[in-house]
């Protein structure tokens, strides 16, 4: 019969198999803010054990010769052997401490810590926001909306003002500078949008035409 396991998915395994800090650990985080907490480091010997041997037997290695590289590969085998189980066991242990530190909301089904949970109703701040905050928040939305729409009346006010149908430049053609639609250039001074009239009928004449559009004058 397999058994449940809780916190399948905000776990960190910081477990080391061999060396000095061989041993079992394991990081457990809250879903929501994603504060962590850290079980208890409990040591694997059996590891340890391996890292030891290993160390003695290169000191001795030309005495013990292929004798002393089979005891170490013994040793690792031996620590590794028993790694699973130990394992399965620390996280056990681990889980049940983590228990005590995080709290399971009855609606998601999420880990949280103190600071997300609502102990009165059994649910995390996610799925049932803190009233206080949730009003606040709403005062500045709408103060914000409010002052969005004032900005929008006032740059419709402007835009009654502006003139769409002056010819602008965006870029000045002299030294490539952008000039946002200025009369002159912030680069070179240039003037910008300049247009020639038409020596016979006076109409704004195109860059670069040779007769008028309106009329037909040469240029």
């Amino acid at each position: 019969m397999s058994t449940e396991i809780s916190f399948a998915n905000n776990y960190r395994d910081m477990c080391e198999r061999y060396g000095t800090a061989a041993g079992f650990q394991f990081e457990f985080y809250c879903s929501r803010c994603h504060d962590t907490w850290r079980c208890p480091f409990e040591p694997y010997r059996g590891g340890r054990l391996a890292e030891w041997l290993n160390r003695g037997i290169s000191t001795a290695s030309g005495l013990l010769g292929s004798v002393g590289s089979g005891v170490g590969s013994a040793a690792e085998g031996l620590a590794g052997s028993g790694w699973g189980s130990a394992r399965d066991a620390s996280f056990q242990r681990a889980i049940k401490a983590a228990e005590g530190h995080f709290n399971r909301c009855a609606r998601c089904a999420c880990y949280v810590c103190g600071r997300c949970w609502h102990p009165e109703q059994g649910l995390c701040f996610s799925c049932a926001p803190d009233t206080a905050g949730e009003a606040m928040a709403a005062q500045q939305r709408g103060l914000n909306d409010l002052a969005m729409q004032q900005a929008y009346d006032e740059g419709q006010r402007r835009g009654q003002e502006y003139d769409a149908r002056t010819a602008r430049q965006l870029v000045c053609p002299q030294c490539r500078t952008e000039a946002h639609g200025g009369r002159f250039c912030p680069g070179c001074g240039f003037e910008l949008a300049q247009q020639r009239p038409c020596a016979g009928c006076r109409a704004p004449m195109p860059d670069g035409a040779a007769f008028c559009p309106g009329c037909g004058h040469r240029q």
